[in-house]
């Protein structure tokens, strides 16, 4: 009698995963605020800028990131250099990460489920180094009753996991986030960049991470009179369908602003040198761990730049 032996189902990962950067940030504060944009899987270039940041002792007392970037955010407010990129690009094809099983158990694409649980090959998430008080952190989501970004703080109040869960729920297929009994999905639904609130805040030094090049605009879809098929899906939370149905105008309003806050030395921008071609689902490991050198390597490049406007700031 024949004995059926289960194999293994050999998962794809970036060949160069071994080689990553890995470590610990030092215990020093940058005074100011770093503001990291989404963008799903263009989200590897932030973790390469954010590793080469840490590498070179800039740890910004104040993170906000949207979407992807809050959960970069996580790690870097962590201290660990290389995490965010060991759960990339050793689980993209993961479906416990991304995938049918995630789907199932998260109600959403992503599984946060495993992502905040025991990931072979990823360190332990560093819960003391996050909980520093002189290390602060908000994540964004978008409030569907509102249609507003609401940015959430690791000691708000609300589980700060949940926040992030909801932070990087995409729309359409992820089911809302509660967050203070309220429905919450992708912050990016509502703010894809948020240097006003860093502005608003009146942090003197800011710096900014994007996912997407200079001069990068999104085509503008026609608004008829006709709802289309997708944002009707939200016709019982109607300012939420509003911002969904104005995204693309947002979004190239936010370039626009921020480029002539950079142009004017107000605040600082590393953004990607040349055109990403990534998707927001990219299944290519190579091509993900190529975007993840040119952040690396952009941040390194920037390096000089950014000490320079960052000499002189003081603690808030």
């Amino acid at each position: 009698m024949a004995i059926s032996i289960p194999v293994k189902r050999m998962i794809a990962y970036y060949s160069g995963l071994k080689k990553l950067p890995s470590g610990h940030a030092d215990d020093s504060i940058t005074p100011g605020c770093i503001v990291l944009e989404g963008g799903a899987f263009r989200g590897v270039y932030t973790s390469g800028v954010l590793d080469a940041l840490m590498e070179a002792g800039l740890n910004f007392q104040c993170t906000v990131g949207v979407s992807a970037g809050s959960m970069n955010g996580m790690n870097y407010v962590s201290g660990q250099i290389g995490r965010s990129a060991r759960i990339n690009l050793r689980y993209r094809h993961d479906n416990h990460y991304v995938g049918l099983r995630a789907l199932r158990k998260n109600r959403g694409l992503i599984g946060f489920d495993f992502v905040f649980g025991h990931m072979e090959g990823v360190p332990a998430f560093d819960q003391q180094r996050f909980s520093d008080k002189r290390r602060s952190y908000y994540a964004v989501v978008t409030n569907l009753n509102t249609g507003e970004p609401e940015f959430i703080g690791k000691e708000s109040g609300a589980s700060i996991f949940q926040a992030v869960r909801a932070s990087a729920s995409m729309p359409y297929i992820s089911r809302p986030v509660m967050i203070r009994q309220q429905p919450c999905l992708d912050g990016g639904c509502s703010v894809n960049i948020p240097y006003q609130w860093a502005l608003d805040q009146g942090f003197e030094k800011i710096a900014v991470v994007r996912t997407r090049q200079r001069g990068f605009r999104k085509t503008v879809r026609p608004v008829s009179g006709r709802m289309p098929r997708k944002e009707s899906l939200y016709r019982s939370y109607p300012a939420f369908m509003e911002q969904l149905l104005h995204a693309e105008e947002r979004y190239n309003r936010e370039c626009a602003e921020l480029e002539a806050l950079e142009d004017s030395g107000r605040i600082a921008v590393i953004a990607p040198s040349q055109p990403v071609t990534v998707g927001r689902l990219e299944p290519d490991m190579e091509k993900l761990g190529a975007l993840y050198y040119l952040g690396y390597n952009d941040a390194r490049a920037a390096l000089p730049a950014l000490q320079s406007y960052l000499k002189g700031a003081s603690a808030e």
